[in-house]
């Protein structure tokens, strides 16, 4: 259902590297495809310049649907480490004062790995109510701490916010939102239109997602509840009246050439 008390905050996410881990941990930090609720909620937690204990009982209950404008492509981050005193690195064990013991045999180099999507652009819509919505909106804008698309290191490029919108149907809301993929991607389409995947959350939804957070406290840690989405395609305007480039070379009867390639976006 839908009503005048309620309102709908359409975001950019946009940056040259993403992370949406949910809960990878330890030395793999995975990216899921698309941004997670838990990970654009911290980002609207951020904003108000909420404290990691804060509560977020609030924020949970949004609604949220998500729009895959330019997909990007996984990026692996491979580092090592060590302790720069040149002592053995601690061991995930612990002794029976609670204190970590050290790597048996001595372990001095350690590797950790982190997944990124890199180049990748999304259109997140989130249904509250309005009042909320609006005061959202508003730190979006005006954030306290900065703003990251799922981790610190990744922060977004341009404006993030996109403005309210009139309560409505989170898929009719992706639709409605103008294309906002790179201008490399853009040329690449080669019609009016283009469509793109969308997961939009649904109660009725016959999938489940398991990114809804409790908490941000470090000393707790976060447990993550389910929510039932569904996915859907939705078609917008590429803002080109032709196809971008002619067909380069047409078979028997004025028939196009066939691009196995075309689908991929190459």
């Amino acid at each position: 259902m839908t009503g005048t008390d309620h309102a709908i905050l359409v975001l950019r996410l946009a940056a040259p590297l993403q992370a949406w881990g949910g809960s990878s941990r330890y030395n793999r930090r995975e990216t899921r495809p698309q941004p997670t609720k838990s990970g654009v909620l911290g980002l609207l937690a951020a904003a108000e310049g909420r404290d990691r204990e804060a509560s977020l009982t609030d924020l949970v209950g949004l609604q949220l649907g998500v729009r895959v404008d330019q997909p990007g492509t996984l990026l692996r981050d491979y580092h090592t480490y060590s302790d720069y005193r040149g002592l053995p690195l601690l061991s995930a064990k612990a002794n029976a004062k609670g204190q970590q013991t050290k790597t048996t045999p001595p372990k001095y180099t350690g590797v950790t790995q982190r997944f990124y999507l890199q180049d990748a652009v999304f259109v997140a819509a989130l249904r509250g109510p309005k009042a909320l919505m609006q005061s959202v909106e508003e730190a979006v804008r005006n954030p306290v701490f900065p703003l990251s698309l799922g981790r610190r290191s990744c922060p977004p490029t341009g404006p993030v916010s996109l403005g309210l919108r009139a309560d409505t149907r989170l898929e009719e809301v992706l639709k409605g939102v103008p294309w906002q993929a790179g201008s490399h991607r853009r040329r690449q389409a080669q019609g009016a239109t283009v469509s793109l995947q969308a997961t939009v959350e649904d109660p009725a939804g016959d999938q489940l997602a398991v990114d809804v957070p409790d908490t941000y406290d470090l000393k707790t840690g976060t447990r993550f509840g389910r929510r039932a989405i569904r996915h859907v395609w939705v078609t917008v305007p590429t803002g080109h009246a032709q196809p971008a480039h002619p067909a380069a070379d047409t078979g028997t009867a004025g028939q196009s050439a066939h691009d196995p390639f075309a689908l991929l976006g190459w």
